[in-house]
């Protein structure tokens, strides 16, 4: 099933813009202009050389197109599409100057993005039937949130916070602001938000939740590194009040029971600070 969203081309421009800039230096790929003839045209195929899930071909095209409007670049697979071995994805036609110079950028972005949708679907698929939320957090690489973060969504995944500014998230360096006291600590936090801003509230303990629960509450609550009999006893306590997720440590080995505790959101940081990039070729045809 292909992902329906759309992360708009504006976007990817600067990253991939950077990567190139990086890439090429201030002489160009003096490999290709020693080698190639005046005008040699070359077409070439991105294909899987492992199973998972694509994501980040806008990322490929703009590789090329950055360099050269005139290339031509189709696809035969979408963002969110599964693949097997020996896919094809995606089929460049231009320029050898310009493939050869786009060629490791493209292939960069493309791989790295589909390692994380494709681990992303693995978990996703390992919770299947249950109601959690897969999602990853702010541990991003400078400068790809965006991109990392959509990459997570066309796994099947959820995105949490962007930014600092999205929503309060009431963790334990701020709680030793205001002396470990949780009340004073969402108290704060009401008084500044706004009517549209949620506040959640990171509890290791269960006592830390019931202090949270008795003085008025949060919009939601991380369950930071509980095990699973903590996590059902949490839940029961929330008892569909707020949002409850959990987090700390989390694999595709524990991820299911996990989510048959009851909670709403599982968050893994290592989604995309970690991932292991899809194995994907650029092969000549």
């Amino acid at each position: 099933m292909s992902y329906a969203s759309h992360l708009p081309a504006l976007l990817w421009k600067p990253v991939i813009q950077t990567a190139l800039f990086e890439d090429l230096g201030q002489g160009g790929d003096i490999t290709t202009q020693a080698l190639a003839a005046p005008g040699q045209k070359i077409r070439a195929v991105f294909r899987a050389r492992h199973q998972g899930v694509v994501a980040g071909l806008e990322g490929a095209r703009q590789a090329f197109a950055l360099l050269d409007e005139h290339v031509q670049f189709r696809t035969f697979k979408q963002d969110g599409d599964r693949l097997a071995i020996g896919d094809v994805l995606a089929e460049v036609e231009g320029d050898a100057l310009t493939v050869l110079a786009g060629e490791r950028t493209a292939l960069n972005i493309l791989s790295h993005l589909s390692g994380i949708a494709s681990q992303t679907r693995q978990m996703v698929d390992a919770v299947a039937g249950t109601k959690v939320v897969i999602c990853c957090t702010r541990k991003t690489l400078p400068g790809l949130r965006a991109l990392q973060k959509y990459a997570v969504k066309a796994g099947g995944g959820g995105n949490h916070r962007f930014r600092l500014d999205d929503a309060i998230l009431i963790k334990d360096n701020h709680l030793a602001l205001c002396g470990g006291q949780v009340d004073v600590a969402l108290q704060k936090a009401r008084e500044r938000a706004g009517h549209l801003m949620k506040i959640e509230l990171e509890v290791d303990t269960l006592e830390q939740l019931e202090a949270a629960l008795a003085s008025g509450g949060a919009d939601a609550y991380l369950l930071d590194n509980m095990d699973t009999d903590t996590l059902r006893k949490a839940v029961d306590m929330i008892n569909g009040s707020a949002i409850a997720e959990a987090s700390g440590g989390i694999t595709h080995e524990t991820v299911r029971a996990i989510a048959e505790t009851g909670v709403d959101v599982i968050s893994a940081g290592w989604l995309t600070h970690s991932v292991k990039a899809l194995d994907i070729g650029l092969d000549y045809v």
